[in-house]
């Protein structure tokens, strides 16, 4: 898709082959996208910050878009997705990158600066906060035993159970009903599927035309949803693979962006995490964390401007 001068190219990492969309030169970003999205969810970022004299990078993420997707369940462990990163930000030339995370996108970036926080020059995280290792709970199962069996999460830990009841469903009304059914209430994904929104007309929200949604939709019609929801299949493991780090803090300077209407924010414990003082302590150089009135889940694609200008009025101190 050529859209005002991004440019898009594969790189060979970590064994696999990536594609990457990039615009400007200087400085680099690197924007990390989260499930069900791609490269194109900051589209307007690149531009914004390609027009002030950074070198914006957009990858597709492991087993998204045009970048491959490994057929096993175990490749796409925390190790991996970020080994992917730390490869890319060495064959970009870079000894350090400034790095913009959101959904899955953000628990990358977070777990890429527990673990190599020499690769991160500042981070600007969107709509999930820091989340220590509880080292009494696997994560699904806690999460589980507190919203059930048809929480989304919970229903994607199935292999094939999702994706059979996703191929039902066709892609452009699934990418809509996905984009959109995001709210403060836990994501329910009942086992019959999606009765009510299929049979009414979606209307789509100020900040998503049918030309973006049928972007989404060209690439996930190619490559399903197997690989994004393999990211969720991993989180037990995960947390099995991450023990060494269980009490360790995020050494980065970092801002943390929030929307109030986000389901994450709502999620038990978030926000008493946040507001007494846990956030600050487990990543003591948080310089600020923002609240945004009205926001939801898709913050970057929603409110695009005051993203912008969030990320770069943080990024231009370093």
């Amino acid at each position: 898709m050529e859209q005002e001068g991004i440019e898009h190219r594969t790189v060979e990492v970590n064994g696999i082959r990536m594609h990457v969309a990039e615009k400007g030169e200087g400085p680099v970003v690197l924007f990390l996208h989260g499930f069900p999205e791609l490269w194109y969810s900051w589209r307007h970022q690149i531009l914004f910050l390609a027009a002030r004299g950074y070198r914006a990078v957009a990858p597709d993420l492991r087993g998204f878009g045009d970048t491959e997707a490994p057929p096993d369940i175990a490749a796409y462990s925390i190790f991996h997705i970020v080994g992917d990163i730390v490869a890319l930000i060495d064959s970009l030339g870079q000894d350090q990158v400034f790095v913009v995370g959101h959904d899955w996108g953000a628990l990358v970036a977070w777990n890429l600066c527990a673990f190599r926080s020499d690769k991160v020059k500042a981070l600007v995280n969107l709509g999930v906060p820091y989340m220590p290792r509880n080292p009494a709970v696997r994560p699904v199962d806690g999460l589980r035993a507190t919203y059930g069996n048809d929480l989304y999460i919970s229903r994607f830990q199935e292999p094939g159970e999702v994706e059979a009841q996703f191929a039902q469903v066709d892609t452009t009304v699934l990418m809509k009903i996905l984009l959109t059914s995001f709210s403060p209430r836990p994501l329910f994904i009942p086992e019959k599927g999606f009765p009510g929104e299929l049979s009414e007309e979606i209307t789509l929200p100020y900040w998503l035309s049918e030309n973006d949604i049928n972007y989404f939709a060209s690439k996930f019609s190619k490559t399903g949803f197997a690989g994004g929801i393999n990211y969720y299949r991993n989180m037990n493991r995960n947390w099995e693979l991450t023990a060494p780090w269980t009490g360790i803090q995020i050494e980065v300077p970092t801002k943390l962006i929030l929307g109030d209407q986000d389901l994450t924010y709502h999620f038990i414990g978030i926000k008493d995490y946040i507001e007494t003082g846990g956030l600050k302590r487990d990543v003591p150089l948080l310089e600020e964390a923002v609240l945004m009135k009205g926001v939801g889940h898709f913050i970057n694609q929603e409110k695009p401007e005051e993203i912008s200008h969030h990320i770069y009025e943080f990024i231009k101190k370093f």
